[in-house]
């Protein structure tokens, strides 16, 4: 699984889930909502731990390598055991215990409770997403994260002292509001993207459907396409790619305006 295939996919996916969703959580500003998206791009990802290939798996050398090889045993040892009697012979390690909504759940509630723990535990949480949405779709996300970082401070009048280190406690502790949900939201979203595959993806386990409790739900035979197949690139990327702008907090709107501008531009020129 190369970066430039279904991974990048994967990270816009959870990108535009996270700019859709965030409203639902309460971020309407442009300083709320993109680190909010970042987070979720970047845990759109971490379901492929369960392959030495992906970039999650690679993210850190050794270290996360480590703990794809201890994901991979675990959903082998917990597809072994659970198992219904239909379900093919299989390793059941990629595409299965870290493709699940009770993963996503599971961890999603893990990165809330680490809220407690305190700022930089969640602050910690939410770099290893971005680090891994940068990792899957350019720095361009960290400059955007960034930048949105600076618009709160602006936006708060801090200057240089207390008022800025205010103003940055505020940032860390909203973060810690909304992080379960941006890890719990990136994690499904990469299961409904398995989904359009041909091998779909089992993420009703252990609910048992036809003799399988890893069932793997799919698209219409038609409708499948394989992962990094043309389809992916020419017309999943670009739509994805198109909703990444038209989803940010008043996207539309800028859009509406260039195209107005540029369509007077135009008339004047005829």
């Amino acid at each position: 699984m190369r970066r430039g295939m279904m991974g990048r996919s994967h990270a816009l996916s959870g990108w535009c889930a996270g700019l859709a969703v965030a409203p639902l959580v309460g971020l309407t500003t442009v300083a709320e909502v993109v680190p909010f998206a970042a987070a979720t791009a970047g845990y759109a990802l971490v379901p492929d731990l369960d392959h030495p290939g992906a970039s999650a798996s690679r993210l850190l050398g050794p270290l996360t390598r480590l703990v794809s090889a201890v994901v991979r045993a675990f959903s082998g040892v917990l597809y072994a055991v659970t198992k219904g009697p239909r379900d093919e012979d299989s390793t059941g390690k990629h595409r299965h215990a870290t493709h699940t909504l009770v993963a996503a759940v599971l961890l999603g509630m893990l990165a809330a409770g680490l809220g407690d723990r305190g700022k930089w535990a969640v602050l910690a949480v939410a770099v290893t997403g971005l680090v891994l949405a940068a990792d899957a779709l350019g720095d361009w996300i960290v400059f955007a994260v960034l930048a949105a970082a600076g618009w709160t401070v602006v936006g708060a009048e801090a200057l240089p002292g207390t008022a800025a280190a205010d103003a940055l406690r505020t940032g860390l502790t909203q973060i810690g509001g909304w992080i379960g949900a941006a890890v719990a939201l990136g994690m499904f979203v990469h299961c409904l993207g398995d989904s359009l595959t041909r091998s779909g993806c089992p993420w009703l386990w252990p609910l048992p459907i036809r003799g399988e409790t890893w069932y793997e739900l799919r698209l219409p035979k038609p409708l499948r396409f394989r992962t990094g197949h043309w389809f992916e690139h020419a017309v999943i990327v670009p739509v994805l790619t198109i909703g990444a702008v038209l989803l940010l907090p008043g996207g539309l709107q800028a859009v509406e305006r260039l195209f107005d501008a540029t369509s007077v531009w135009l008339a004047g020129r005829s």
